[in-house]
């Protein structure tokens, strides 16, 4: 057995990863901040690999100059998918920096450049022609049984080069780093779960690290991704990205509790609702307070008449009821041709629109608004990453002014509230651990690849006799 087939033996029985991207000095747009360029240099180097850089911190500037450099390298097109909306954005930003990128909404042929389009248009190319894939936004690999995912990693299996590009890789599911290990060809979801996790005793649905794995596990994670809270995470200076205050401010509707008047439980009526955490009770409990939230996110947006807003909404109901109270708002809605989304998304965008209503899940991730500083929630759910994610399109890095995040529910969900929190705390500790191995993992890269030798080695007497 050779020396090099005994080190691949070891490699993979601790799970490492082995880098298959390329070798040498790099071509990269001279604007990159050191971090962006530190992030893209791995991630060539890597060949598949994950950037996640925090909103604000460049990842697409970075993916691009990615692209860039594999469109150079191979001489083939590099396909780049996003959000709707956001493609228009990623355009622009490629023109700043002097990289070939178009947007394309036919799949047609396509010469060496950076292809940039949506996810709803996948189905119109051909993953053959492409030599490498960007995922921006690639947290929609959340969900490892949905049909997005799988097509995902079975659509670019054998795409030479992939990138996966994120602001929040995984809050408080750990789980969602293995699709991502999973669809760049790294290891698969079941074996990362079954090498570093085991099963909650309390859920068998929820998996938590082994106590012993914590530092292997973000080791690893390290090994094929790059996770940038701030610039001095890769150990260079936070200058020009400190983050504005973020104002939260809460407004409890006061629910009408006779409302459940007459309803029965164990056989006893009760006088007033005790909504539990079900998902039923809580929509239950949106309806009842449809109107009164409306009525308070009006007179929110109301209190600013010159200041962008973007309304969140849970369902189709609230923001019919917020429609109906601020008739100047513009809806972008899940019914929607993708065109008719993009065209108002971008309309927010530049400031043709003053009040946006809509959807987290249609446009909580990717979107670029800096220009807006209020935002105001119409009620919560428990998902925390819909919540962090929608924050963020306002609270980023180049945000020039403080943001006043509005949150509006009924005093019967403050409970929704406090889960949401206790999520947000979990979601800083993992941020903590992966800070800290990409600090161990870059300190090493730099010094295996920055060792510039200046002379020749001298060889013993007694060898070179």
């Amino acid at each position: 057995m050779s020396l090099a087939s005994y080190h691949d033996i070891i490699s993979a029985s601790r799970g490492a990863f082995v880098p298959v991207g390329f070798v040498g000095d790099f071509d990269l747009p001279p604007s990159l901040f050191p971090h962006q360029r530190a992030a893209v240099e791995f991630a060539l180097r890597a060949g598949s690999s994950a950037m996640f850089l925090d909103t604000g911190l460049g990842k697409t500037r970075a993916a691009l100059a990615w692209g860039q450099e594999v469109v150079t390298r191979t001489n083939r097109p590099v396909l780049m998918l996003a959000p709707l909306g956001v493609t228009r954005q990623h355009k622009a930003e490629a023109d700043e920096i002097g990289i070939d990128a178009v947007v394309s909404r036919d799949g047609g042929l396509q010469s060496p450049r950076i292809v940039i389009t949506n996810y709803e248009r996948l189905h119109l190319f051909d993953a053959a022609e492409f030599a490498g894939i960007i995922l921006d936004e690639s947290s929609i690999l959340k969900s490892f049984s949905g049909q997005t995912t799988k097509r995902l990693i079975e659509v670019f299996k054998r795409t030479p080069y992939r990138l996966a590009c994120t602001a929040t890789p995984a809050p408080n599911d750990h789980a969602e780093l293995g699709t991502h290990a999973d669809f760049l060809g790294v290891m698969t979801r079941d074996q990362m779960l079954m090498r570093w996790f085991i099963h909650d005793s309390m859920d068998t649905g929820t998996w938590r690290l082994k106590g012993h794995a914590v530092r292997p596990f973000w080791d690893w994670v390290a090994s094929w991704s790059r996770c940038v809270s701030r610039p001095s995470d890769l150990g260079f200076s936070d200058y020009g990205f400190e983050m504005p205050d973020l104002r939260m401010h809460r407004h409890l509707v006061a629910a009408d509790r006779l409302a459940g008047r007459g309803e029965e439980k164990d056989g006893q009526a009760h006088l007033f609702r005790m909504p539990d955490m079900s998902a039923t009770s809580v929509h239950t409990e949106k309806r009842l307070t449809c109107q009164a939230r409306a009525e308070m996110v009006a007179s929110i947006v109301a209190a600013e008449p010159n200041e962008p807003v973007t309304v969140w909404v849970e369902t189709d109901y609230d923001a019919d009821a917020i429609m109906a109270a601020i008739p100047e708002a513009v809806e972008v809605r899940g019914s929607m041709t993708p065109d008719q989304k993009e065209d108002r998304l971008t309309a927010f965008t530049t400031g043709a629109i003053r009040v946006l209503v809509t959807k987290a899940s249609i446009a909580g991730f990717g979107l670029n608004w800096q220009h807006c500083a209020r935002t105001v929630f119409a009620g919560m759910s428990f998902s925390y990453e819909a919540f962090y994610q929608a924050v963020r399109r306002h609270w980023r890095f180049r945000q020039t002014r403080p943001v006043d995040c509005h949150v509006v529910f009924a005093d019967t969900e403050a409970a929704i509230w406090d889960v949401v929190s206790r999520k947000a705390g979990d979601h800083e500790a993992m941020k903590r651990e992966m800070a800290q191995a990409m600090a161990r993992a870059h300190r090493a890269d730099v010094r295996l690849h920055s060792y510039q030798p200046q002379k020749l080695a001298s060889l013993p007497a007694w060898v070179s006799a």
